[in-house]
């Protein structure tokens, strides 16, 4: 039955997809000063990937650190890094890298050590669906793979992990944007495998408050047969065009129960 569900809103988010994608030539211009456009977007501090896309020659660098405290076991901190490259023919190449922190060592507790080291490597693109770049309405796929024997060697991946995210976004005004992922991941690349794989679904809003700040708020869900649901809050901070700090926070109410802290800072040239 959820798979049905979930099946449809991709039918969906799809139909959505083609329409949004017959925006009028004229939207970009209209468009181009619009805060949702003009300020940084980067793809944190939640679930949600933007439709943010860089243009040909420009970078962006996403740092950020999050304190995972689950209900049950041991708190792990993760720091992550993503280098975004902006290419041709509306094609935005990516790179990501996280590091998992070693947690404190208690004297007498049988508490199983968490790995720590560099995690896998994970590469993918976003390329645009919509006939325009930055317009009011926006259609983006997001196609990424983790690579086995990547990282440190105590946290090497068996098989590939491939994921595929369908993104959609629509302006609300000048100044605020939702966002919705749809998404699918699975390890492997076998028949079978699809049959292990787990779905993903977010829907954000963002957008400025007073000054140089912004805010962030999502619900997700990810899994399979059952579910894990949460929501994301977050505040950022741009001293600069290119600049952008954010702190997070978020809690899962069912599934894998827990809240996630975070921070992070995104760079990008040419602003």
């Amino acid at each position: 039955m959820r798979t049905t569900i979930l099946l449809t809103g991709a039918l969906f988010a799809a139909a959505t997809g083609r329409t949004l994608a017959q925006s009028p030539a004229i939207d970009p211009t209209y468009n181009e000063d619009a805060p949702f456009v003009r300020n940084i977007r980067p793809d944190r501090p939640g679930q949600t990937v933007t439709t943010s896309m860089l243009r040909p020659g420009q970078f962006q660098v996403e740092l950020g650190t999050q304190r995972q405290l689950p209900a049950g076991g041991q708190a792990r901190t993760l720091s992550t890094g993503l280098l975004r490259v902006g290419f041709f023919n509306h094609m935005e190449l990516r790179l990501t890298q996280g590091y998992q922190h070693a947690g404190p060592r208690v004297l007498g507790s049988d508490a199983a050590v968490v790995a720590a080291g560099l995690a896998p490597l994970t590469v993918g693109a976003k390329w645009l669906a919509s006939t325009n770049q930055d317009a009011r309405s926006q259609v983006v796929f997001l196609t990424e793979l983790t690579l086995p024997k990547t990282g440190d060697q105590t946290l090497h991946l068996a098989k590939p992990l491939a994921s595929a995210r369908a993104l959609v976004s629509q302006q609300i005004g000048q100044r605020f944007g939702i966002e919705t992922n749809l998404g699918f991941s699975q390890s492997g690349f076998r028949a079978a495998d699809t049959k292990q794989g787990q779905f993903l679904y977010t829907l954000a809003l963002n957008g400025p408050l007073v000054g140089k700040f912004g805010f962030f708020t999502e619900a997700y869900g990810f899994g399979r047969q059952s579910f894990t649901n949460g929501g994301t809050v977050g505040l950022n901070w741009r001293p600069l065009p290119g600049l952008r700090l954010d702190i997070g926070a978020g809690q899962a109410f069912t599934g894998q129960r827990g809240a996630v802290v975070s921070g992070g800072l995104s760079v990008r040239l040419p602003h």
